[in-house]
């Protein structure tokens, strides 16, 4: 394997990569991540880590933190999966991709262990950013788990404060069908001694998070009791803690920040305890400047005007309820949905948030994983969603953008996968 584009085949075709075929890459115990890890010389024990678990929010709070620490001074690395355009965005510093040079050289130096051990490819992708963070010898770390958190490679770290969003139903056939089991697989992250912040208290979880800190020996700390935060229009939020109060603009829009941006501020106040100096300006520098400093797309990315072109990757129950509340805030005549999912979900939850007067386009990403648009189409209609097949992603786009008036509005998602095939993201 001499050029990139056969270390990436390798990494696609040799290895099991969840994001293709399901559940049939999940590993269900860490064990090839620690032998991997160890043939590579455990480099997760040689840099200091921020880990981040969660439903929802995850990687908004994971990109924000590692904004913020990059504004403070920090050589910062960022692990996020998955990737919308190319592999390396998954691996980053200062909002830097990985290059494509060392992702060869690793797999090159790697690969009689992965042939060996057998690694998934998140496992082996898992322990190449760690080495790559403790070669190139980062300040800290922002990890975001996969899926899961107990289970997920990425566990095997020992950070200096966990992080854990929001839980909702994504996964069920792998976490568990109660929100309490899949609660459980999130708070899997929790370390004993080690600061565990949640970001929003839930009461129909909040006693496993308890149970399980109350075990471990782990401080917690439910922000949003701790922060007061609420919207003061145009991506300005004003916040309270104690005798602090403060007006942030975030780069990242959308009111549903408002759960992320509180459990960002206290694992921050977590790290200041640390040792990290991070003055309130970077903290403002860092929330404003998110996208710009770590690259981010696909979080309500405004890809046009008139007509206004939106895109989000939110795919599941809880993260299309919240996205359906910032469509629903825009000034529009029409509605126009460019809209596909993946066929291992149970997608009726979120099909009956979407709103029944939109025109829909229905169509597919191309992966295995992809709900065929027909039966997508079929199963939309029992919830009074109507609207036409146009397989091809950017197909159904210039559909819709060219059916709709100036004053209209086009909304592009459903699927990770969907927004990852738009052209011009």
């Amino acid at each position: 394997m001499e050029t990139y584009q056969e270390a990436i085949r390798y990494l696609y075709e040799s290895l099991p990569m969840f994001q293709h075929v399901g559940a049939a890459a999940y590993k269900k115990d860490i064990t090839n991540t620690l032998l991997l890890s160890e043939a590579a010389g455990n480099p997760h024990k040689l840099f200091k880590s921020i880990h981040v678990a969660g439903t929802n929010g995850k990687g908004s709070s994971s990109h924000m933190l590692a904004a913020t620490l990059q504004a403070a001074g920090y050589k910062t690395g960022l692990y996020t999966s998955p990737h919308l355009k190319e592999f390396t965005e998954r691996i980053k510093i200062n909002g830097k991709e990985i290059l494509p040079e060392y992702v060869v050289s690793f797999l090159k130096k790697m690969r009689p262990h992965i042939d060996r051990i057998k690694p998934s490819f998140f496992e082996t992708t898992v322990v190449m950013a760690f080495d790559f963070f403790a070669r190139e010898k980062v300040d800290v770390a922002v990890i975001e788990v996969g899926l899961g958190g107990r289970l997920d490679s990425t566990n095997i770290i020992t950070p200096e404060v966990s992080l854990i969003t929001n839980i909702s139903w994504d996964h069920m056939d792998l976490l568990g069908d109660t929100l309490q089991k899949i609660a459980q697989e999130k708070a899997g992250i929790v370390k004993p001694l080690i600061p565990t912040i949640i970001s929003e208290r839930q009461p129909e979880v909040q006693s496993v998070f308890e149970n399980i800190a109350h075990e471990t020996n782990s401080p917690l700390f439910f922000a949003t009791d701790e922060w007061a935060i609420h919207s003061v229009g145009g991506g300005h939020f004003e916040v309270r803690h104690k005798d602090f109060m403060a007006t942030y603009e975030l780069e990242l829009k959308g009111n549903y920040q408002i759960k992320n941006l509180a459990g960002v501020l206290a694992t921050l106040e977590v790290i200041r305890t640390k040792g990290f100096l991070i003055s309130d300006q970077a903290v403002a520098n860092g929330l404003k400047n998110t996208i710009q400093l770590t690259g981010l797309k696909g979080r309500w990315q405004i890809l046009g005007h008139k007509p206004l072109v939106v895109c989000d990757t939110a795919h599941n129950e809880s993260g299309v309820s919240e996205v359906w509340l910032q469509i629903k805030e825009q000034k529009k005549k029409q509605l126009h949905m460019v809209w596909g999912m993946v066929r291992d979900k149970d997608i009726s939850r979120v099909l009956a948030l979407l709103p029944t007067r939109a025109h829909y386009y229905f169509c597919q990403a191309k992966i295995p994983r992809a709900l065929p648009a027909a039966q997508l189409r079929d199963q939309a209609a029992v919830f009074g969603l109507i609207g036409e097949v146009v397989e091809d992603v950017n197909e159904a786009i210039a559909q819709a953008k060219s059916k709709a008036q100036t004053d209209d509005m086009v909304f592009i998602g459903g699927s990770t996968f969907v927004v990852a095939e738009i052209k011009d993201l």
